[in-house]
């Protein structure tokens, strides 16, 4: 039998495809395709055959990629060396069907979930071996042309073919398809790249837990490690919040809001049970604990519960080499820091240094000496609707907050407003 390099099938096409014996008679015929993860992630290991004639209780069998021989056409045949064997047990395949087809995935690039409605196979031959054949996996199909295929599937393969190339091609190549094991009984082990998702903006990974269904979702997040988390955690809306920790043990819940800004932290906490916020306090480390604590004593519609503990300030006589180390040790958001605040010996704010300045001045200037900007503040208590005006009547991107004391305590930022206004729309 001839063999065909580079020809291009699917898994539609390929299930129920008949299977000879090295004779050329009928075997029997392909009822699903492996994939072993931790041998090649790329391509077909094997396909599981069904004899014919097969009685309800007998086992399919399994016959490698590399014992095979193909036609364009779709025959499949034993070559002289197969040696079909029985279906092992193994958790470690991937079957494309099952575990695949119809199943959600993330799209990463596209920051979206969408639904396996077919996957792309490529046959190919080994380099080091012209002979042997080798199936490649090329990409998945999520769109309307795949969904056709499936919807087809029985009749003759030219016929599939004419009809789903009239639907345009929505793909996403295999090398950038991310898993979910969402169960450990499942035999899905490509896991999604950790490296991949921390590239992701929190609010692009927010709407992708969002569309998940539930299990995925949860598989999701407790895949991410604590400081992902805690960003996608900051970006969802508090209902969402307590469905994704609430599988979660104390412990784990306090190592992710440790990651989190404090203020999103408190407003996480303020929604659950007092005994549920308590255990998860207890965890947390004494500082984080503190500063948390604090907040949690405001209003939520109050300046203090919306405003954030993390902020760059540094004594009135410090000079630019002071402001730079400041803010190299930074813990914060560094993104949403556009000033830093110079303050007077009673915690006051004596000035307000955009740090846009810092790039003009001489390493040894004094911070005092660098143009200011225009000192905008609001009280502690003040509600919603007055930091809302502030914001708009000054075009600011942070407003800080003081206490009673005229000190600085915290500062609220743009995105807090603008979360505060959706919610009340």
């Amino acid at each position: 039998m001839t063999k065909h390099a580079n020809h291009r099938t699917s898994v539609s096409a390929l299930m129920g495809a008949s299977v000879l014996d090295a004779q050329g008679k009928l075997y029997g015929r392909v009822t699903e395709l492996a994939v072993l993860p931790v041998v090649d992630a790329i391509h077909i290991h094997g396909m599981v055959v069904r004899p014919a004639g097969a009685g309800r209780g007998e086992l399919p069998v399994f016959i490698t990629v590399a014992e095979l021989q193909h036609t364009p056409e779709g025959t499949l045949q034993f070559s002289e060396a197969a040696a079909p064997a029985p279906l092992s047990a193994d958790d470690a395949y991937l079957l494309l069907e099952r575990d695949l087809l119809d199943q959600q995935i993330i799209d990463i690039n596209g920051h979206k979930v969408v639904r396996v409605n077919d996957v792309d196979l490529v046959w190919e031959t080994a380099q080091d071996d012209q002979s042997t054949p080798l199936l490649r996996i090329a990409e998945v199909e999520v769109g309307m042309r795949g969904a056709v295929r499936r919807l087809l599937k029985g009749l003759p393969a030219a016929t599939v073919h004419s009809i789903a190339e009239r639907f345009r091609a929505s793909v996403i190549p295999w090398n950038f398809v991310d898993l979910i094991d969402r169960d450990p009984a499942r035999r899905v082990k490509l896991k999604i790249g950790q490296d991949k998702l921390a590239r992701m903006h929190p609010s692009d990974l927010a709407d992708i837990l969002e569309d998940l269904a539930p299990a995925e979702r949860q598989a999701l997040f407790i895949s991410l490690d604590e400081e992902v988390a805690a960003e996608a955690l900051e970006e969802v809306n508090p209902k969402m919040q307590q469905t994704l920790i609430e599988s979660l043990d104390s412990e784990q819940i306090a190592g992710i809001i440790e990651e989190m800004d404090p203020g999103a932290a408190a407003d996480l906490l303020s929604e659950l049970s007092d005994e549920r916020s308590e255990a998860i306090l207890e965890e947390m480390d004494p500082e984080e604990r503190q500063e948390v604590e604090e907040l949690l004593e405001f209003s939520g519609d109050s300046a203090a519960g919306r405003m954030t503990t993390e902020f760059l300030a540094l004594p009135k006589d410090k000079i630019l080499a002071d402001a730079i180390a400041a803010l190299r040790d930074f813990e914060g958001d560094v993104d949403v820091v556009g000033e830093i605040y110079l303050l007077d010996e009673e915690g006051g704010i004596a000035a307000l240094i955009p740090l846009v300045q810092l790039l003009l001045a001489a390493k040894d200037a004094p911070l005092s000496d660098l143009p200011h900007g225009h000192i905008v503040s609001c009280t502690v208590d003040a509600n919603g609707r007055k930091v809302a005006e502030l914001f708009d009547k000054y075009n600011l991107r942070a407003l800080p907050v003081l206490d009673h004391e005229k000190k600085l305590v915290g500062v609220i930022h743009a995105d807090q407003v603008i979360t505060l206004l959706r919610a009340k729309s």
